[in-house]
């Protein structure tokens, strides 16, 4: 696809960034063993991701606003435009050597995101789209949603809470109610790839509650662009203003939302 200036802007941000993170990513993998330093190091590295795709993003775009998960919010002369980035989706699998991890970035225009890229930097994956013109994967590669319309022959893909989150007694309603009726559910850990492979086709859907707009952003437009439906788990809410989504395609939507609604 021949893509947007903003595009291809964002193409060369993500690109930079994740050659930063390949980089320190092979050093983590030799901090994993110790008990002191790794989790720093990993902060150092989301950091400097960061740091440098505010460098690349804002340098081009002085006058869009900004949002992102380290760095917080940064309003600008623009009031229509910001960009919302993830410079390390999957933190965690990144601090223990799971080679499963993504920089997300979103530009959103007068509330609708217009503009997406997730990059999977380790598996050398850039998964792209545009509003209109299609989701795509590296050079030429159109993404579509699956075409699966059987509950059980579906694979769904969601984030199960830890810590302090106060999701973890609905999620796991959530997987008694779904989990009989599919083929299968895959906890990955990183919610913008998830999202890029049910518009990849790999997964037949995804959801997940208690979430960023930076988590959501890009990859709901990978899945809209792909031919599928995004949405609130619960009903009226707005999926990113409140942190929660369902994708899929279009045949296993309805009953995938319903299952998770309590229908």
């Amino acid at each position: 696809m021949q893509g947007s200036a903003n595009l291809n802007i964002m193409i060369k941000a993500a690109r930079r960034a994740g050659r930063s993170l390949v980089k320190d990513f092979r050093e983590v993998e030799n901090l994993q063993v110790s008990s002191k330093g790794a989790g720093d190091f990993v902060s150092r590295a989301d950091l400097a991701a960061e740091r440098l795709l505010k460098e690349d993003l804002l340098g081009a775009r002085p006058n869009y606003g900004w949002i992102a998960e380290e760095g917080g919010e940064i309003p600008g002369a623009d009031k229509t435009r910001r960009w919302i980035v993830d410079p390390l989706d999957g933190t965690t699998n990144f601090l223990h050597g799971l080679p499963h991890w993504a920089i997300s970035i979103a530009l959103e225009h007068k509330g609708q995101i217009t503009a997406a890229v997730v990059f999977d930097p380790a598996k050398d994956e850039m998964f792209y789209a545009e509003k209109g013109q299609g989701c795509w994967l590296n050079d030429s590669r159109r993404m579509r949603v699956s075409g699966r319309d059987r509950m059980s022959e579906a694979i769904f893909a969601t984030g199960v809470p830890f810590g302090a989150k106060r999701t973890l007694p609905a999620t796991l309603q959530d997987l008694a109610r779904l989990m009989p009726e599919c083929a299968g559910v895959r906890r990955w850990g990183a919610a913008s790839l998830d999202l890029a492979y049910v518009a990849a086709g790999r997964y037949d859907g995804y959801w997940e509650r208690e979430l960023q707009i930076w988590d959501l952003a890009a990859g709901s437009l990978l899945v809209t662009e792909a031919g599928g439906l995004a949405g609130p788990v619960r009903d009226g809410a707005e999926p990113l203003a409140h942190g929660e989504m369902i994708a899929a395609n279009g045949a296993l939507f309805d009953r995938l939302a319903g299952i998770l609604r309590g229908a």
